[in-house]
């Protein structure tokens, strides 16, 4: 398996669901899941859908400008760190953001997301 790979099907996986059905990305997360957005944190699948549903708006684009990928512990996990562009609907400039992910291995084969850190970069 190649981190690399792995954690770019990940991220593109992630903002195209993100963009077009934020909801579907709650089966991504577990009950020790936790999600830190802008200094907030959250915890478990539910909390952090709900967080993601309530964000103050319906549309946006994500553009990636970079993926980094480390692999993390003796189980298989692996850190992707994430840059981009956020576009939201009727705006004129995008925001730059930065993002983070520890995904953890499943017994199926496939990864889940134990961390997410999100911030917006302001210039």
């Amino acid at each position: 398996m190649d981190p690399n790979a792995v954690a770019k099907a990940f991220v593109e996986h992630y903002y195209s669901t993100f963009d077009t059905n934020r909801g579907g990305l709650a089966n991504l997360y577990q009950d020790g899941s936790m999600l830190t957005f802008e200094g907030q944190p959250f915890q478990g699948a539910q909390n952090i859908a709900a967080k993601l549903a309530s964000l103050p708006f319906q549309q946006c684009q994500h553009t990636i400008t970079t993926v980094d990928c480390q692999p993390s512990g003796p189980t298989g996990g692996m850190v992707v760190f994430v840059s981009g562009n956020l576009q939201l609907a009727g705006e004129q400039h995008a925001l730059k953001f930065s993002q983070m992910f520890h995904l953890m291995p499943t017994p199926q084969g496939s990864f889940y997301v134990q961390n997410d850190i999100f911030r917006l970069n302001y210039a």
